[in-house]
């Protein structure tokens, strides 16, 4: 979430379900080759608080209310842990065919709100990423049974649980933390403070302020702290406190955690502060074997945090997968995807930097063009992928067509957006509600991205689209070749392309109808039967071509004999 800006303060006993789709697919597929996670993932990111609310009864924890002069833009909206169980559950991710959920951070945030947009809306963290306490769960989220829960009926399913997790900062000095934690700063009256003089009750210029992360953990711009500095390292982002992660130095716990009861950190000896924040986040791997990290701000760390929090993380997996061998999906190792604001398909220094993979704001922009761009989209980010440089492990990137920090696709150009994506080469990322055209929320001035982040559409979902997307992700999910495969064009109108790895290959017409005859000499041989994944149908490979009869897209695969 690099877009983040001051008063605007953004810019930048388990139930295990195979739909019968999966499982007829699976058995009539022969050739189903799912490969590893690392070289497809399908990702599905569900803002956890806007989601699904399993559990009303934590939806105002610490206090948290409703807006009344902000229409609830910012606020938490009860989303939670449990939700998503219960989605798990009813088989609402394997019917779309993804093997890894990413969740915003569970771990406590700021209790409660600042100045949203330009003064428009109290601004709550239910995004997940000013953080309070790494050590404990936000109560809005859940418990961590629920958690607990929720991971292991996830890996039942064979779908990776990853968090969404910031190694650059805190969350904001907010009134309501402030107060509870006694740091003695405030002005009286602060309890009715509106969004137009909420700072007027915050004295900047106390010195008392060392009372809460304090000058050893972060700059902050405030008496006896040091200032943000002037490179993408030691900056305060958005005038949020800045971790001194880079910092040599062995510190204690920070004095706002020193005086939080119910936290379950501990001071640990000769620890810097990079030392503290990678154990804390690596202790929920070990605790409850998540899969996974998306790494937020990744420019605004030094590489070597990273490394550190990706070696700790690692470790700390394979202690939960020795120590739970029922539970986990495999042995596969811990998985890093990094955000460092406009990186695009080709391979960096961060790929270095503990990250398998780097989400890639290149494709959003492209996803809409016609097929014959994308073709060129899908043949540079094949032969990006498929290069070797040097003796460096082969890379991989996370695209997507929405974003809670950019824009939602176009809402009536979702099946193209959707197919553009399912079929992309590398790993993808769906947004909840693309799947099912969630309609955009309200966009404050100042912030508009909040406008991405409306409540999940359960009661209007468009079944056409949905249907359209879990059978693209259930094609995807049988093919690594769609990930990691040769592209090759077959035919202009329509567009049809065939994907081809060792072990696999698939034939895709996006958009089409009616009788089509596809030329796909060196994919299938002649004798191959085919099964179109998208209308079931079959038909035989002959003279080095196929007749398809086209019902709005062609997805074709080997069949079983």
């Amino acid at each position: 979430m690099d877009d983040l800006r001051p008063d605007g303060w953004w810019r930048e006993g388990l139930t295990m379900r195979i739909p019968l789709t999966t499982l007829a697919a699976l058995l009539l597929c022969a050739s189903a080759q799912a490969g590893s996670f690392a070289e497809n993932p399908i990702v599905y990111f569900a803002v956890t608080d806007r989601f699904a609310n399993g559990n009303p009864g934590n939806d105002h924890s610490y206090g948290r209310a409703a807006d009344p002069q902000g229409g609830d833009v910012g606020t938490f909206h009860g989303g939670d842990i449990a939700g998503i169980t219960q989605q798990l559950k009813a088989g609402y991710f394997q019917d779309l065919g993804v093997n890894a959920l990413w969740i915003t951070a569970p771990y406590e945030q700021i209790h409660g709100w600042v100045v949203g947009g330009k003064q428009q809306f109290q601004h709550y963290a239910y995004h997940g990423y000013w953080a309070l306490d790494y050590t404990t769960m936000d109560a809005n989220m859940g418990t961590r049974d629920e958690l607990r829960e929720m991971v292991n009926t996830a890996h039942a399913q064979g779908i990776r649980v990853l968090f969404d997790v910031v190694l650059n900062h805190p969350g904001y000095a907010d009134l309501r933390t402030l107060a509870q934690y006694k740091v003695p700063v405030l002005w009286p009256g602060h309890e009715k403070a509106v969004l137009r003089d909420y700072h007027g009750f915050i004295d900047y210029n106390n010195f008392a302020f060392a009372q809460w992360w304090g000058p050893d953990w972060v700059r902050a711009g405030l008496p006896g702290y040091p200032d943000g500095g002037k490179d993408d390292y030691t900056m305060q982002l958005a005038y949020l406190p800045d971790f001194r992660t880079e910092s040599g130095k062995a510190v204690g716990l920070p004095p706002i955690l020193q005086r939080k009861a119910d936290t379950r950190a501990v001071a640990l000896p000769d620890t810097t502060v990079r030392g503290y924040l990678v154990h804390w986040l690596a202790d929920w791997v070990r605790e409850f074997g998540v899969d996974g990290f998306r790494a937020d701000t990744v420019k605004h760390v030094e590489p070597a945090s990273w490394l550190a929090l990706r070696a700790a993380a690692t470790d700390a997996l394979k202690d939960w997968k020795a120590r739970h061998p029922q539970q986990k999906i495999d042995d596969a190792p811990f998985w890093m995807t990094g955000e460092a604001w406009g990186h695009g398909p080709e391979r960096s220094s961060w790929h270095d930097a503990g990250f398998d993979s780097m989400i890639n704001f290149d494709f959003q922009h492209r996803a809409g063009a016609d097929w014959k761009s994308i073709d060129g989209v899908y043949r540079q980010y094949a032969g990006l992928l498929g290069k070797r440089i040097g003796n460096a492990p082969r890379y991989d990137i996370l695209s997507y067509i929405s974003s809670h920090d950019t824009s939602l696709f176009p809402r009536d150009q979702l099946k193209h957006g959707l197919s553009a994506l399912l079929l992309a080469p590398g790993g993808v990322q769906l947004f909840y509600g693309d799947e099912s055209a969630r309609l955009p929320g309200a966009a404050p001035a100042g912030d508009e991205q909040q406008a991405t982040r409306s409540d999940m559409n359960w009661t209007s979902m468009d079944s056409a689209t949905l249907a359209h997307a879990r059978k693209l992700g259930q094609f995807r999910l049988r093919h690594p070749a769609l990930a990691r495969g040769e592209h090759r064009f077959i035919h202009e109108q329509p567009y049809a392309f065939a994907r081809v790895m060792q072990d696999d290959a698939i034939i895709a017409v996006p958009e089409a109808q009616g009788i089509i005859t596809l030329k796909i000499h060196g994919v299938f041989a002649d004798g191959t039967k085919l099964r179109d994944a998208y209308t079931n149908r079959t038909y035989i490979v002959k003279d080095s071509a196929v007749a398809v009869n086209a019902a709005g897209t062609v997805l074709l695969e080997k069949a079983a004999p």
